[in-house]
């Protein structure tokens, strides 16, 4: 049984959540995409309104129009003129038409994707070491008590580990640093959501997160790049075994 049958797209507008980022579209983007990957909405289910999920996610409507544009490119949607905006295939179908794009084939492609991230997130941990934007580090240290309190249930636990991420990456400072994580990100996060698989990996990445974030605090950018390397190194191995 579908979580969202065809014709109750306000569930599917409730599961969004609100959005707080500096770039918008590719963040509205980026959450349709991990819903539509996650297997709980059946195929040829209508999505809810323009004007609802942009209201539900607190941005506004020409996000949620770019982003489901850039969505029908992908074969994700499709758009039918007079009736609504339609989820296209099985969550198993989904993630390959976004990969035939050459971004993420084989694992060649998902190898290089890992480095990718790392080395953008190693810069993201320096410049937010260097910047010390104050709100956005409470917010990082929000998302770090998330990750203490729930080791023992993983799926909470990987969406506070996402959470310190882009948090992180919004302390940076960097629109452009911000879009082309969150592009990096949701193409790995069909096998990142599979990543951490015990307590035991939870509380190793646990103590990455925290050393990365003391680091920051400290205001030392070497610091700060050396512990999110060290974190990137061990990630990029679980989510690589993932994805076997």
């Amino acid at each position: 049984m579908p979580a969202y049958p065809t014709d109750q797209s306000d569930g599917i507008a409730a599961a969004l959540g609100t959005i707080d980022s500096n770039s918008p579209v590719s963040e509205v983007t980026r959450r349709l995409l991990d819903l539509f990957t996650s297997g709980s909405i059946e195929p040829g289910t209508r999505l809810p309104p323009e004007r609802q999920i942009a209201t539900n996610l607190g941005v506004g409507r020409s996000a949620v129009r770019e982003a489901l544009a850039a969505l029908e490119i992908l074969g994700i949607v499709s758009v039918r003129p007079g009736s609504g905006t339609y989820l296209r295939g099985l969550a198993s179908d989904l993630l390959p038409n976004t990969l035939s794009w050459g971004l993420l084939i084989g694992r060649e492609r998902t190898g290089e994707l890992l480095e990718v991230r790392a080395g953008l997130e190693i810069y993201v941990a320096r410049l937010a070491a260097l910047r010390q934007n104050e709100r956005e580090l409470e917010r990082v240290e929000k998302a770090l008590d998330q990750m203490r309190a729930s080791t023992d249930d993983l799926k909470a636990f990987a969406k506070a580990d996402r959470d310190f991420h882009d948090r992180l990456a919004a302390a940076a400072g960097n629109g452009l640093l911000v879009d082309q994580l969150d592009v990096v990100r949701s193409l790995l996060q069909v096998y990142a959501n599979r990543a951490v698989q015990t307590t035991e990996d939870a509380l190793i990445a646990q103590a990455e997160h925290e050393a990365i974030h003391a680091a920051i605090r400290s205001g030392d950018d070497d610091a700060a790049a050396s512990a999110m390397a060290v974190h990137m190194t061990t990630a990029s191995r679980r989510i690589a075994a993932a994805g076997d």
